[in-house]
C-alpha cells in the first residue's frame, strides 16, 4: 500500500510532462491535461501525507537491491510534509500562470517544464542517498533554468547565467563531498553514512567533506554570503512562470542542510554550529538590508528571500527539538507567504504595467481588495500577530533565548530588530504602490470600471490562487497549532531515534 502511495505521487508528474510533450502546439488541450494532473497530484500528496502520519515512513528499493546498494526512497513525515507543501504551491500557481499568460507558444513550453521541475523537487525531498539527492539537483536546475529564460528577455538571459553558474560551482563542489564521503564510509545512503562517519578516525577528511556540502546547500539555499544570484534571478522572468521556483528552490536547499545535519553529521557540539549561528545572522541582516535599498517590487521580495532564509538556518543552528520545529515551521509559513506576495506583484503589473515603485500608485483606490490581500501578506512577512509569521518568530526566539548561551541570544535578537526592518520595507511597498496617487497620466491597464468582479472576470486563475493562499495564511496563523504540532514529530524524529 505504502509503496503504491509513493511510486504514484512520485511518477505523476513525469507522466504529465512527457504526455504534455505529446500535445505540443494545442495550449487548449495542454491546459486541461496539465489541470487533470496538478489536481491527481494534490490528491495524492494528501493521501500520502496522511499514511506517513498515521502508519509510519515508506520505503522503496528499486530494482529489489538491498538497502544502500540499489536507488533508494525513504518518504518519512518530514518528506511527505514537504511534497503536500509543494503540491499545494503547484496546484496555485499552474492556475495562477495559465490565466495570466497571453503567449500560447510560452505555455506550450512552460507546461511540461513545469512538471519536470515537481517531479525534481519530488525527487529530492525522497531521495535516500546522496547521489540520487545530486540528480534531483541537476533536474532542478535544468527546469529552472528554462523557466528563467521563458521569453528571452535580456535581463532574464544574464540573471540565469549567473544562476547556472553558481550552481554548476555547487554541484561541483557537492559531487567532491559525496566522492569524499564514499570514501571513508563506503556508502552513499545517507543513514548507512550516518552510522559509519563516526567510526572514521581521518577527522580532517570529515570536516572538509562537511565543508563541501555546507557550501553547495548553502548555495542553494542562498545564506549569506553565496546568495547573490537569487536577486540578481528571481526578479527577471514573468512571476507566473517562476512562482514555483520563487516558493520552493531555496527551500529545498534548507530541506538539505536539515537532512545532513540531523542524520548524516548531526550539528549540536561541532565547530559547523556557530559558524551556521553567524552565518544565519548575517543572511538575515544583508537580505532585509538589501531589499530596504530596492525600488522594484519584486526585488524588495527577492532580497526578503534571502533574509528570510536566514531564520530557518538559525532554526537548524540552534539545533534544539523546539528551533528544529521552529525552522520547519517558518519554511511553511514563507512559502505560503512569499509565493502569495510575488502572486500579488504579477497581477499588479497585469493591471498597472510596472513593478517600478516610482511609476505605481493608486492601487488602494482603484482596488482596495488587493491592497488588503497583499496587507495580511506583508503583516504575516513581518511577523504580526495574530499571523502566521509571529508564530514562526516566536517559537525561534523561545528557542534561541532558551539556549542560554552568548552566540544563540545574540542571533535571536538580531532576528527580532531585522523584523522592524522588514516593516519598513513593507511599509515603503505599501505606500509606493498602494497609497501614493498614480503618478502616470495614461490611465493604467485595468478594466474601465473599477470593481474586483471585472478583475475577476480577466484573470480569474490569479484571484482564485491569491485569495487561496491568502485564506491558507490566515488559518495558518489563527489556527497554527496542528502544524506546530506535526512540526514538533518531525522535530523529534530526529532527536529520539
Amino acid at each position: 500500500m505504502g509503496s503504491n502511495i509513493l511510486v504514484s505521487v512520485f511518477i505523476l508528474p513525469l507522466l504529465s510532462a512527457v504526455s504534455l510533450l505529446f500535445f505540443w502546439g494545442r495550449v487548449r488541450t495542454q491546459k486541461v491535461i496539465g489541470g487533470v494532473f496538478i489536481s491527481l497530484y494534490l490528491v495524492a500528496s494528501v493521501i500520502q501525507f496522511v499514511f506517513v502520519k498515521s502508519s509510519g515512513s515508506i520505503t522503496l528499493d528499486v530494482g529489489s537491491w538491498p538497502a544502500g546498494i540499489g536507488i533508494g526512497f525513504i518518504v518519512d513525515l518530514l518528506s511527505a510534509f514537504f511534497v503536500l507543501l509543494t503540491s499545494v504551491v503547484a496546484f496555485l500557481s499552474y492556475f495562477y500562470v495559465t490565466s495570466s499568460s497571453n503567449s500560447s507558444s510560452k505555455i506550450s513550453v512552460f507546461l511540461p517544464v513545469f512538471f519536470f521541475l515537481i517531479f525534481g523537487l519530488n525527487g529530492a525531498f525522497i531521495a535516500a542517498d546522496l547521489f540520487n539527492l545530486y540528480v534531483w539537483f541537476e533536474v532542478m536546475i535544468v527546469s529552472s533554468f528554462v523557466l528563467f529564460t521563458l521569453g528571452g528577455k535580456r535581463a532574464q538571459l544574464e540573471g540565469s547565467l549567473k544562476y547556472v553558474a553558481i550552481n554548476v560551482f555547487s554541484s561541483s563542489i557537492f559531487l567532491a563531498g559525496i566522492g569524499i564521503l564514499y570514501g571513508i564510509t563506503g556508502s552513499l545512503n545517507m543513514q548507512m553514512i550516518g552510522s559509519n562517519l563516526p567510526l572514521v578516525e581521518n577527522r580532517m577528511l570529515v570536516s572538509i567533506a562537511v565543508t563541501f556540502f555546507v557550501v553547495s546547500f548553502g548555495i542553494k539555499a542562498a545564506i549569506f554570503p553565496l546568495f547573490f544570484w537569487l536577486p540578481s534571478t528571481y526578479h527577471t522572468a514573468p512571476v507566473g512562470y517562476t512562482a514555483l521556483v520563487v516558493a520552493l528552490l531555496t527551500k529545498v536547499g534548507i530541506y538539505a542542510l536539515l537532512r545532513f545535519f540531523t542524520v548524516i553529521f548531526p550539528l549540536q557540539g561541532t565547530l559547523f554550529q556557530p559558524i551556521l549561528l553567524v552565518l544565519s545572522g548575517f543572511t538575515m541582516v544583508v537580505g532585509v538590508l538589501g531589499a530596504a535599498a530596492q525600488t522594484d517590487f519584486r526585488k524588495i521580495l527577492s532580497f526578503h528571500i534571502v533574509s528570510q532564509i536566514g531564520y530557518m538556518l538559525m532554526g537548524i543552528a540552534i539545533y534544539t527539538p523546539l528551533a528544529i520545529a521552529g525552522a520547519v515551521f517558518f519554511v511553511v509559513h514563507n512559502v505560503l507567504v512569499k509565493t502569495n506576495l510575488f502572486l500579488v506583484s504579477g497581477l499588479v503589473n497585469k493591471l498597472f504595467g510596472s513593478y517600478k515603485l516610482k511609476e505605481l500608485g493608486g492601487v488602494y483606490r482603484k482596488f482596495p481588495f488587493i491592497a488588503l490581500l497583499f496587507a495580511i501578506s506583508a503583516f504575516s512577512l513581518t511577523g504580526i500577530p495574530p499571523l502566521s509569521g509571529f508564530w514562526g518568530k516566536y517559537i525561534l526566539a523561545v528557542a534561541g533565548f532558551s539556549a542560554n548561551q552568548w552566540l544563540p541570544v545574540t542571533v535571536t535578537a538580531i532576528s527580532l530588530g531585522v523584523s522592524l526592518l522588514t516593516l519598513f520595507s513593507m511599509t515603503k511597498i505599501w505606500n509606493e504602490v498602494f497609497w501614493k496617487p498614480n503618478p502616470q497620466v495614461v490611465e493604467p491597464n485595468f478594466p474601465r470600471q473599477s470593481f474586483i468582479i471585472e478583475v475577476v472576470k480577466q484573470y480569474p486563475g490569479m484571484f482564485f490562487s491569491i485569495v487561496t493562499l491568502t485564506v491558507l495564511i490566515l488559518i495558518l496563523g489563527i489556527f497554527p497549532n496542528s502544524i506546530i504540532e506535526v512540526c514538533m514529530e518531525i522535530s523529534n524524529s530526529f532527536f529520539h531515534k
